[in-house]
């Protein structure tokens, strides 16, 4: 049976559908609703768990696990099919939900974290995936609105549970949420998505998947331990930058000579695809520079509860879903590269409101940044995956669309590394040249009291204003870093074709 019989056979079942639909979106709103959710109790979990050098890591690791499964998912959902590697990531993804819970330090929730990850990854490729085996080209683009809709959708929820579930119950449940979503996405797909896949030998490049382990993880390395526990010229940090550099290399080597390579290189020659891409790595680190630190400032800094620190995130994610909605109409209206335009535009005004942030304009401030962020996010992220799909026919497309989702979360896990290497460097730097002034040594992980109303009325005046002031100015060095790369990924996106050189495939797509 060839993939268009299947796809046919699908689409003739459309009273299963929705159901199906509805499974795909809850395991997406699971994995989405876990960044915001994590990121909103984050100061909690620390100031129980200790260790605030290793803030970032809690989201870089799970990152990076779903940075380097994406695309392998993909490989395997051609040869066993879609529902057994999209229940399995669902699993997996429930299983390290559980471990988070139980963790009992730092180290245990970073190591919980990668097996989150390892499952997270399978849940956005095979549910795209699913989607367009589905769905026809015309009903691509309003679903599409409907997915990227999710992620902005579940972090307005997001946030006000997460200080929610801070303040009244127990942080360990902020992963624990997560089981009775999984459990309703694995049933809804088992019972309601049929399948009949032709089994086809694969050669699943488990070299390229290796060589773009090290690589990442390499660099995340350097980029947070660079300057902090380790000096930048030391034999570590440069043995690290070295790895990463040979590492990178052969993955392009490995990649050439692949019969079915992780990243086929062929895509890369299209123009919009690439600058999309390109464009995707810079948004998704964006977005980790605004949610992963912008709790910590709020409560450490302003001295606000988490529920508020959970406000100033969800503005954020009130703009996506209404600029993913529009997006979808108006792509057709004014063409890819206007759309996306605007989104760049809306990044580059939300970066400038969190560089000019500090603890006088409060969180109102704060929220509206956030707010035009996610307007930016919600115009971009949609418009790069709609015009990516358009510009391939149907044999490309779950690769083309793989490999942006790729970016972004590539991106996202290395701008939360660079971002929080930034972070810790700067912090720890302002304590070394202030300490002078106390009674007492402090280090990095005093920022950790910051955090805990209990622990922060404890300080001295003197202790506390210094905290406060080493991580205002370290969190203004995050945010030009954040309006640095919205800069670049407006000026990327200004390159991207215009709407007619992009709709010569839609025809031979569907």
């Amino acid at each position: 049976m060839t993939k268009e019989d299947i796809l046919t056979g699908i689409r003739e079942k459309s009273t299963i559908r929705p159901l199906v639909l509805t499974s795909v979106i809850l395991a997406m709103f699971m994995a989405a609703i876990e960044g915001t959710i994590v990121s909103t109790a984050m100061p909690s979990i620390v100031a129980d768990l200790g260790g605030f050098r290793l803030y970032s890591w809690v989201f870089s690791a799970y990152l990076l696990m779903q940075a380097v499964t994406i695309l392998i998912y993909g490989k395997l959902s051609d040869l066993f099919g879609r529902k057994p590697v999209f229940t399995f990531g669902v699993g997996l993804f429930m299983i390290g939900s559980i471990l988070c819970g139980f963790a009992e330090s730092m180290e245990m929730l970073i190591l919980f974290r990668l097996i989150q990850g390892l499952g997270a990854g399978a849940v956005m490729p095979i549910a795209t995936t699913i989607v367009g085996d589905m769905y026809t080209m015309e009903e691509r683009a309003k679903i599409q609105g409907y997915l990227e809709s999710v992620w902005g959708i579940s972090a307005v929820i997001g946030p006000a549970l997460g200080g929610f579930i801070v303040l009244y119950v127990d942080w360990a449940y902020v992963f624990w949420l997560n089981i009775p979503l999984g459990i309703l996405a694995i049933l809804g797909t088992v019972l309601f998505l049929h399948e009949d896949v032709e089994k086809k030998k694969h050669e699943i490049d488990y070299i390229g998947a290796f060589l773009v382990f090290v690589a990442v993880s390499s660099l995340m390395i350097a980029l947070i331990q660079g300057g902090v526990t380790l000096p930048w010229t030391s034999w570590q940090i440069i043995g690290l930058f070295s790895l990463f550099a040979v590492s990178f290399m052969l993955f392009i080597y490995q990649e050439k000579r692949a019969a079915e390579p992780t990243m086929p290189l062929s895509i890369w020659k299209d123009r919009l695809i690439t600058l999309a891409n390109l464009a995707s790595l810079t948004t998704g680190a964006i977005l980790f520079g605004v949610s992963s630190f912008l709790p910590a400032y709020v409560q450490g800094v302003m001295e606000e509860s988490p529920l508020v620190a959970g406000f100033t995130l969800t503005t954020m994610s009130i703009g996506w879903p209404i600029a993913s909605t529009l997006a979808g109409r108006l792509i057709i209206k004014l063409g890819f590269r206007t759309v996306a335009v605007g989104g760049g535009v809306a990044l580059m005004i939300g970066s400038i409101f969190f560089m000019n942030l500090d603890p006088s304009k409060g969180p109102i401030w704060a929220g509206i940044g956030s707010f035009i962020i996610g307007v930016g996010m919600g115009l971009s992220t949609t418009t790069f995956i709609v015009s990516i799909q358009s510009s391939v026919d149907w044999k490309k497309r779950g690769v083309a669309t793989a490999s942006n989702m790729f970016m972004r979360i590539l991106g996202s896990a290395i701008g939360a590394s660079l971002l929080g290497g930034i972070l810790n460097n700067q912090l720890q730097t302002y304590l070394q040249e202030n300490n002078a002034n106390l009674d007492e040594s402090i280090s990095i992980d005093a920022a950790n009291i910051l955090l805990e109303k209990s622990q922060r009325e404890k300080l001295s005046p003197e202790t506390l204003s210094l905290l406060q002031e080493g991580l205002t100015i370290s969190m203004d060095s995050v945010y030009l870093g954040v309006f640095i790369l919205a800069v670049m990924s407006f000026i990327l996106i200004a390159f991207l074709p215009k709407k007619d050189q992009q709709n010569k495939t839609e025809k031979e797509s569907v």
